[in-house]
């Protein structure tokens, strides 16, 4: 069912209740999320980007029946990425003729996916399309927000920035808008969402707002291709993402850990106490990464100034969870954070060295070469973990 947006904007897209994992399984979305996908009514009427091909027909079959189908003159596809043109197939063999607009890296994309011979019209930033009653839609590239064919368009008259991916957020809602919904949880779901896809792009992020301010483009509205449509103070979220993008911290230090027996878990719970001990104020997360959501865990390495993650030696290495987190941290590019090392160990003690050599790697600074223990520590040596943890949160 359509929904009204703004004067002849409306919202046709798909809200996903039951969607627990994104990319596979790799981002985890546990308030679900949308596809957003939007219908400019004025003298032409154009299609916003489709919604996700298992809800392919569904789409096509409600655009029929709300008498949107045969009326649609074009089709401008912000991103080429499944969850927002998966429906483009079932759309096209229902209306051939319907011209696409996008950039040229999404003809790549949406080609190389989907093998179809459609009829596309490659934009670049300042085209336009003119949709009636003195209105266009200007196209913005915006390259790796969050993949190379990503772009904005912008609906002149009714000042809405149809952003795409950008400025959203994996939150399913039946309310459409920003001032509708429980501020907490939406906050916590943008920052989640920036953490996690966008933070190895923030330079790019940074560029492409001054960008886009420097046009002087009234906003009205943000239209999102996730989640909710900014309308109550809609530069709100560009002002985070400008100081998210920013090598983003706060007062926090997020411990991770795996531990196979007991003592690599009592050693990240002692180093926590000295952090809080030494300083009060700052905040300590602990994730048992084998078992904490890895994108919650992530999202705090995000807000904070350092880690410490920890591991028992295992065969010179160290455990599969802390490994992959390490991977996926290494992946995302956190600048101007630094880290430390530490675990227990029964014979060899390699663990330290092993993610010493990826968080260097990672781009994080170094407090020192990590604490570590042998066997189960007892007191003595969990007072220096305590000790240690001071010297963490001083550092």
């Amino acid at each position: 069912m359509k929904k009204l947006v703004s004067n002849n904007v409306h919202w046709v897209g798909k809200i996903d209740w039951e969607l627990r994992t994104f990319h596979g399984e790799e981002y985890s979305t546990h308030r679900g999320s949308s596809y957003n996908s939007y219908v400019v009514q004025e003298e032409k009427t154009v299609l916003i980007d489709t919604v996700w091909m298992p809800f392919a027909k569904e789409f096509v079959d409600n655009l029929e029946s709300e008498g949107l189908l045969a009326k649609l003159d074009y089709i401008v596809a912000n991103h080429g990425e499944v969850d927002h043109s998966g429906a483009l197939p079932e759309l096209m063999r229902r209306r051939p003729d319907l011209p696409i607009y996008c950039t040229a890296n999404a003809v790549k994309s949406i080609k190389g996916q989907y093998h179809g011979d459609w009829d596309f019209h490659v934009v670049k930033t300042g085209d336009k399309l003119p949709v009636g009653n003195g209105k266009d839609l200007v196209f913005i590239e915006a390259p790796m927000l969050h993949w190379p064919d990503s772009m904005f368009s912008y609906l002149t008259g009714d000042a809405i920035l149809f952003s795409n991916d950008a400025f959203g957020q994996h939150y399913a809602s039946e309310y459409l808008f920003n001032d509708l919904v429980d501020q907490d949880e939406l906050w916590e779901e943008c920052v989640k969402y920036y953490a996690n896809i966008l933070t190895p792009f923030s330079a790019l992020v940074k560029a492409k707002i001054e960008q886009v301010v420097g046009l002087g483009l009234p906003v009205n509205m943000i239209a999102t291709s996730h989640g909710i449509i900014w309308r109550k103070d809609p530069l709100q979220i560009v002002n985070k993402y400008m100081e998210w993008a920013q090598d983003y911290q706060e007062d926090r230090i997020t411990i991770l850990y795996d531990s196979m027996w007991g003592a690599t878990r009592r050693l990240a719970e002692e180093i926590g106490k000295g952090i809080v001990e030494a300083s009060p104020a700052t905040d300590v997360r602990l994730h048992n990464v084998a078992r904490s959501d890895k994108n919650d865990a992530i999202t705090d390495v995000f807000k904070s100034r350092a880690i410490a993650v920890g591991s028992p030696t295992v065969n010179k290495g160290i455990l599969s969870a802390t490994a992959g987190i390490l991977e996926e941290i290494k992946g995302l590019h956190f600048k101007n954070k630094k880290a430390a090392a530490f675990g227990a160990y029964g014979w060899s003690g390699e663990g330290n060295k092993v993610i010493c050599a990826t968080l260097k790697d990672a781009g994080f600074e170094l407090v020192d070469e990590g604490f570590k223990a042998l066997w189960l520590p007892e007191e003595d040596i969990l007072a220096q973990a305590r000790a240690y943890g001071a010297s963490l949160a001083k550092a």
